[in-house]
């Protein structure tokens, strides 16, 4: 085997790499395309950082790569689809940063907390600040946490060594889990009002983007300080800069911003702010780690194994995957539907009926598990690491073979329990391109599961469509298509809408005003 080694990755890290055979490269420069695309063709596994690009027209040269390594967490300078289309995994280092991000978090809590950074400037500039620079202790205030996950959890172990009451919201992890942390799971907006300090550790999404925005910041406690060294984006810095010249915010201490490198920002001009270039992974430690981590995974592959933290799709054979693709696809239909509908869960049923009996589906289980985590957490997931991503989160999993499916040729059922309660939803194949969501908490449907769907609970009785499609219309939402599954008449009913764009939150609010509306949900399906 032959290992090529660029950017720099530390060579006591790739010790596992070192072993009879196996011949290994490290080179301290970055290669260009044309330099990587003439090399690649030599080795069995490449292992970089950052800097170097691994485009498709290097994957197209790699005629005997079988593995890439990212020493690190972010994938973006590996072409994916490229490397997935030749078969080639691509593994990454998810957990080795974990306690540096954790880390520079406090130390940003308090250099915020101690004004560290203005007291330094002054100092080495003659002032003798200290009547001016009074701080404030952590120890027994309020730390929110926003986002439970590897990172966030570590940040509430450290903390509480502080003292600290830690208080967190994350709706995909339950209220027990975050007990077992420490860590009381609130509401977005009791967190909001009830922190001294907010901490961010959550993935950047479209759901978080500009989730502290002018309207969150305001609604915090007067004096508030917030650390961000997660993703730039989630906190606006228009309105954190305002906040922070109008005194509402104490305090901001940022390690990522919404555009890197940093230019022009009014953060820039607020002296109570302090920033940092995007060092949150920044520890000799984490680069040995990650190293470690990156090598201990691509060794495993090369000996036959199959790493736990790859982030692309590999070793389905194509007569197996030609069979299996629609339920796959349906699997990942369903497994986003729960997300999006359930939170905090904490367990998953999955029954397979009919046709299915006779096929391997634990696949197609972790297809499920797929489409549930890509709206769940910031890893890139995929149907080698998603079991690995459920398992890590908790959450309990069983699988069932039984029935001929009843009125369907083939029936996948799953049955999630959330911190909300149970939640029922199972879908089937007509064609392989027609897929159909056939069940919704006991109430018969027929949806298709693409672009976006409202879900409706109600009371069945006269004119709740009609209120719900006036309410739509007035927002010029259109309507594609409408069912009502229902078991008796005047009970309870379920409509499910199926809509042009999405509905914004003051009209899913308003639905759910009307009288008779037990609650509403939408689904967004990519």
């Amino acid at each position: 085997m032959k290992i090529l080694v660029l950017d720099g990755v530390q060579e006591a890290g790739v010790k596992a790499l070192h072993r009879s055979g196996w011949q290994v490269d490290i080179v301290t420069d970055v290669w260009t395309e044309e330099e990587l695309s003439s090399a690649i063709g030599r080795y069995d596994a490449l292992i970089i950082r950052s800097a170097t690009k691994v485009t498709s027209r290097v994957i197209e040269s790699a005629d005997r790569l079988k593995v890439i390594g990212r020493a690190g967490v972010g994938v973006d300078n590996i072409d994916l689809e490229a490397a997935t289309r030749r078969g080639i995994v691509v593994v990454n280092a998810p957990d080795g940063n974990t306690i540096a991000a954790a880390e520079h978090s406090l130390a940003l809590m308090l250099a915020l907390a101690r004004n560290i950074p203005r007291a330094d400037y002054g100092l080495k500039n003659g002032n003798w600040e200290r009547k001016k620079l009074v701080g404030v202790e952590l120890r027994q205030k309020t730390l929110g946490i926003l986002g439970l996950g590897r990172i966030g959890s570590a940040v509430a172990r450290r903390a509480q060594a502080f003292d600290m009451v830690c208080i967190g919201y994350d709706p995909h992890i339950t209220p027990e889990r975050a007990k077992h942390m420490g860590v009381e799971a609130v509401s977005l907006q009791e967190l909001l009002s009830r922190s001294d300090f907010v901490t961010i550790h959550m993935p950047l999404t479209e759901q978080t983007r500009h989730l502290l925005d002018a309207d969150a910041i305001a609604s915090m406690k007067k004096g508030i300080r917030i650390i961000n060294v997660a993703r730039g984006g989630i906190v606006c810095e228009d309105a954190l800069a305002a906040a922070l010249k109008e005194n509402h915010v104490a305090g901001a201490a940022l390690d990522v911003f919404e555009e890197e490198p940093l230019g022009e920002s009014p953060l820039l001009g607020c002296p109570n702010v302090v920033l940092t270039p995007h060092l949150g992974a920044s520890t000799e430690e984490a680069q040995l780690h990650v190293a470690m981590d990156v090598a201990d995974a691509i060794a495993s592959l090369l000996n036959g194994g199959l790493p736990n933290n790859a982030v692309n799709m590999v070793g389905i054979a194509p007569d197996v995957m030609k069979t299996l693709e629609p339920f796959l696809n349906l699997g990942e239909k369903l497994g986003t539907f729960v997300a999006q509908v359930g939170g905090g869960i904490n367990s998953l049923q999955i029954t397979y009926s009919g046709a299915l009996l006779d096929l391997e589906t634990k696949v197609v289980t972790t297809s499920i598990l797929k489409g549930m985590l890509a709206n769940i957490v910031d890893d890139h997931v995929n149907l080698v690491n998603a079991d690995y991503l459920a398992k890590g989160r908790g959450i309990r999993l069983e699988t069932v073979h039984k029935g001929n499916g009843g009125d369907y040729h083939n029936r996948i059922a799953v049955r999630a329990s959330t911190s909300g309660g149970v939640l029922h939803v199972a879908g089937s194949v007509f064609q392989p391109d027609a897929l159909r969501i056939v069940e919704i908490d006991g109430y018969r449907v027929d949806v298709l599961p693409m672009g976006h769907i409202l879900v409706v609970s109600h009371k069945d009785k006269p004119g709740m469509v009609g209120q719900v499609g006036m309410l739509l219309g007035q927002a010029g939402v259109n309507i594609a298509s409408m069912q009502v599954g229902r078991k008796n008449p005047g009970g309870s009913a379920v409509m499910v809408l199926g809509i042009d764009a999405e509905a914004p939150n003051d009209v899913l609010s308003a639905i759910c005003d009307i009288p008779g509306i037990k609650g509403t949900n939408q689904v967004t399906f990519d």
